[in-house]
This record gives C-alpha cells, sequence and structure tokens, in this order.
C-alpha cells in the first residue's frame, strides 16, 4: 500500500476506503487521526509528490486543525497562484481555479478541534488571509456562509477593505473572471451579523455598480440578518429594482420579524 493510500485511503480501523473525504472527516471524532499528521506534513511538502495527494493533505491537515494546515493556506493566499495545486481543480461554471473554494470548508469545519488544539487563532487568521484575497480568487459561496459571528468580528476591516477594492474593479469596469459583485454581496451579507448599518453600506456600494438577479437575491440576506431600520429601507431598495424572486424572498424575511 502506497503512502497515500496509507494516509487517506484507509480508515481508522485501519480498513480500506475509497472515500478520502470520509476519512477525513471520521477523524473529526477520532484522536487517532494525529498518528498520521507528520506523514500529511511531509506529503504536502513533497514536490516530487502527485499535487492531488499534497492538496489532499492540506485539506485533511487544516480539516484537523493542525497548526502546518492553517499556515499553509495562510502562506499560500500570500501569492495564490504559486500553490503547487493551482488550477487543480477547475469550477464548472467560470473555468477558474476552485482549490481556494475548498479550502474554506477544511477551515471551517475545524472548529471544535481547534479549540480542542488551541488553535483558534491561527484558524482566524487562515480565514483573514482567504477573506483578504476574495477580490482575486473564486470561493463557489464557500467562504463568506462559513464565517461565524466572533470570526466576522475579528476580520472586520479585512472584509471592508477586500470589498472596497472588488468595488474598485466594478467601477473601472474591469473584466471579471467570476461573479466577482455576488461574492462581494457575499461578503457583505456575513458583517451584518455584527453591523447591520455597515452591511447595507457595504452591499449599497457593491450593487451602485453593478445590480445584476444573482447579486440582488444574495442581497437579501442582509435583510435576513439584520434587523435595523437601514436593513428595512435596504429592504423597499431591493424590492423596487429586482425581480419577483426578490420580491417573495423580501416579503418572507420582513414576515419573520
Amino acid at each position: 500500500m502506497g503512502r497515500f493510500e496509507t494516509l487517506l485511503g484507509t480508515d481508522f480501523d485501519r480498513q480500506p476506503s475509497d472515500d478520502v473525504e470520509d476519512v477525513i472527516y471520521e477523524a473529526l471524532d477520532d484522536a487517532r487521526h494525529r498518528v498520521r499528521v507528520p506523514g500529511l506534513v511531509e506529503l504536502m511538502n513533497d514536490s516530487s509528490a502527485p499535487e492531488r495527494e499534497r492538496f489532499l493533505a492540506c485539506v485533511a491537515l487544516t480539516t484537523w486543525a493542525e497548526p502546518t494546515g492553517y499556515e499553509t493556506v495562510i502562506a499560500l493566499t500570500r501569492d495564490p497562484k504559486t500553490a503547487p495545486w493551482y488550477n487543480l481543480l477547475i469550477d464548472r461554471k467560470f473555468s477558474v481555479d476552485n482549490t481556494f473554494a475548498q479550502l474554506s470548508p477544511a477551515v471551517g469545519d475545524s472548529d471544535d478541534l481547534a479549540h480542542e488544539k488551541g488553535t483558534q487563532n491561527l484558524r482566524t487568521e487562515a480565514f483573514r488571509s482567504l477573506v483578504r484575497i476574495a477580490d482575486r480568487e473564486y470561493f463557489d459561496e464557500k467562504l463568506a456562509d462559513l464565517l461565524d459571528r466572533e470570526t466576522v468580528a475579528a476580520v472586520l476591516s479585512d472584509i471592508h477593505e477586500v470589498i472596497g477594492r472588488g468595488v474598485v474593479q466594478l467601477a473601472e469596469g474591469l473584466t471579471q473572471k467570476f461573479d466577482l459583485t455576488t461574492q462581494l454581496i457575499d461578503l457583505a451579507a456575513a458583517v451584518a451579523t455584527v453591523d447591520g448599518p455597515a452591511a447595507v453600506r457595504l452591499a449599497r456600494e457593491v450593487l451602485s455598480h453593478d445590480a445584476g438577479p444573482r447579486a440582488l437575491i444574495h442581497a437579501v440576506a442582509v435583510v435576513q440578518r439584520s434587523r435595523t431600520p437601514e436593513a428595512r429601507e435596504f429592504a423597499q431598495y431591493l424590492s423596487s429594482v429586482g425581480n419577483d424572486r426578490v420580491r417573495d424572498e423580501i416579503r418572507q424575511s420582513l414576515k419573520s420579524e
């Protein structure tokens, strides 16, 4: 049995598994995963190993709240395209790299183990690093919704900055490789959990340059997560510029108040 099969192709009862994801997530409730950490670190850093194996090793280490996993995510975001597995996964809709979109859930799902292992601060920094590249890299709706209230509060200034940079791109009419507008709106909606008025301001800034149907639908989340007067006013705006689906979702949101 090869190195990869031993590390991620075998469950913790030493039975072969053809589902790497099952093995990774089984570890969340099985301390025996710690024995495999050194081997996974070695595999992830082995430039001669297949890109897929290195990437999955990083996903595992990050999901398991290991410092090396978080630190690798942080380091790669400094220059995303230098990631050894960049473009290993390609999004079908936009034909862009999808690996950072897959690393986001790994950071998100590591919450419990991060508390157990005392790596919560590194988890937050990993999220911060991902947020900082959200104006350049695609996250397939898998970043903003993973940011819990505590994390949003910690990276709030970074969210403001990345939305600001994204708005500049939209204002300048730069060609986008993916739906940047909606990705920015999702981040604004995340802000609504800690600062409703700020979330509305950020969403309005984005929509002032691009108010497409998909972005408007996603903007409803700002209303759903914030019960401020600003959010109710924003709901009226969305209803006036959105389609029937937007108006219906706004009505449902206001009914639940």
